[in-house]
């Protein structure tokens, strides 16, 4: 046993020897200030062997906050008089303080990787560069208008309705659920899961007089100005009904204030439509203020 404590602790030193001169090396060679834990006291150490400091270089930026070069000093051939991205006029000093907007950094022997990010305000002072406050609008626009196809997220979630109508059915211990057994129970369902991904879902909403009457829509999507028509098939309503009805509902919809999208949404589980993608592609429509889909689920496969 003293000879493996022995033999540990002169392992422990030749570890520590290694260490230190490993770091006088990297300070010695590298020419850098390295900031190590000595091995012994476990205490911080400088080894100031000499020691650079780095300066910053000047960026170039158009007006709408194009980076044109963060080497405005060091590199002059990449200088610009106008943005190649959109044409406005570059500056390299703060319009405010006439202060160089700091670009590269640069460290004597060590090249650099990363890129330099163009800065919103004068470190100088403090004031907003001209490309601020235009990122800021840009970035609200941006957040306000993101594009999202709402006709599609409608589109899939009716895709889905069969499964979901299927999983539910299998609940443990044969607990009660939802059994779809008319289009009243499909209205409860897909209201549901319309509700994932929109807020404001209309059911049951009164349409417009049309041919001297008037009826109710099934949901509305208020914002998104898209209605959602429900069916289910049955054996008095197969395929040449269905399309019928899907006839007159279009013409409806056609005069409805906040219908310019209509979803028609049959739901088949039965298979009592013959030719599902024949009676679809026959009544899908679209023109510049209305557009119709209809959706017919499943599909027999």
């Amino acid at each position: 046993m003293p000879h493996n404590k022995a033999f540990k602790r002169d392992s422990q030193r030749l570890a520590i020897l290694v260490q230190s001169l490993a770091f006088v090396f990297m300070a010695q060679y590298l020419d850098l200030a390295a900031c190590v834990v000595h091995p012994l006291t476990r205490r911080y150490a400088y080894l100031n062997i000499g020691v650079y400091m780095g300066y910053y270089d000047v960026q170039q930026v158009c007006l709408n906050g194009h980076q044109i070069t963060d080497n405005y000093n060091s590199s002059p051939e990449f200088r610009k008089n106008f943005c190649t991205d959109c044409g406005e006029k570059t500056i390299h000093k703060c319009p405010e303080c006439n202060s160089d907007i700091p670009g590269d950094y640069h460290v004597e022997g060590v090249i650099g990787w990363s890129s330099t990010s163009v800065p919103t305000h004068c470190a100088h002072c403090g004031s907003e560069y001209p490309w601020t406050k235009l990122k800021v609008e840009n970035v609200e626009n941006a957040v306000k208008h993101h594009d999202v196809d709402h006709l599609a997220l409608v589109e899939k979630l009716c895709s889905r309705f069969h499964l979901v109508a299927k999983q539910i059915k299998s609940r443990y211990n044969d607990r009660d659920t939802l059994i779809i057994n008319d289009e009243y129970d499909v209205q409860d369902l897909l209201h549901s899961m319309l509700l994932i991904h929109f807020d404001d879902v209309r059911a049951e909403e009164w349409t417009p007089s049309y041919a001297g009457g008037c009826s109710r829509v099934d949901f509305l999507l208020k914002q998104e100005q898209i209605v959602i028509e429900v069916k289910k098939t049955r054996q008095s309503l197969k395929g040449k009904h269905v399309g019928e009805q899907l006839i007159v509902d279009t013409e409806r919809y056609k005069v409805h204030p906040d219908c310019k999208k209509l979803v028609c949404f049959v739901y088949d589980p039965d298979g009592w439509v013959a030719n599902p993608r024949g009676l679809e592609n026959d009544l899908n429509s679209s023109d510049e203020d209305f557009e119709c889909k209809v959706l017919i689920v499943p599909k027999g496969y």
